[in-house]
């Protein structure tokens, strides 16, 4: 899957995650914290439900750990995109 495919889908996903519905346009600037209201749990559920989608173990400690020495700690969703497209060969 190219980055473009991977963050369609992402939007797709984060749309309605967790039961959680979300009417804005979700693009690559989008912040899973401050946009979409999501918690630090629901991050590690979204990493499982994404590793489930793609077939594959992810290395998502190596996002949380560069994620924890920033000092902007909120992901954007180009960011997951850009890791996915890394890890899954696109």
């Amino acid at each position: 899957m190219s980055e473009s495919e991977i963050l369609d889908d992402l939007g797709r996903v984060l749309s309605d995650f967790q039961g959680r519905e979300y009417s804005g346009p979700i693009g690559p600037e989008t912040r899973f914290f401050e946009d979409l209201g999501l918690a630090s749990i629901d991050a590690v559920v979204l990493g499982e439900a994404l590793q489930d989608r793609y077939g594959r173990p992810l290395p998502f400690g190596e996002l949380m750990a560069e994620l924890g020495r920033r000092e902007d700690r909120d992901l954007r969703v180009g960011e997951l995109a850009a890791f996915l497209a890394r890890h899954l060969g696109g």
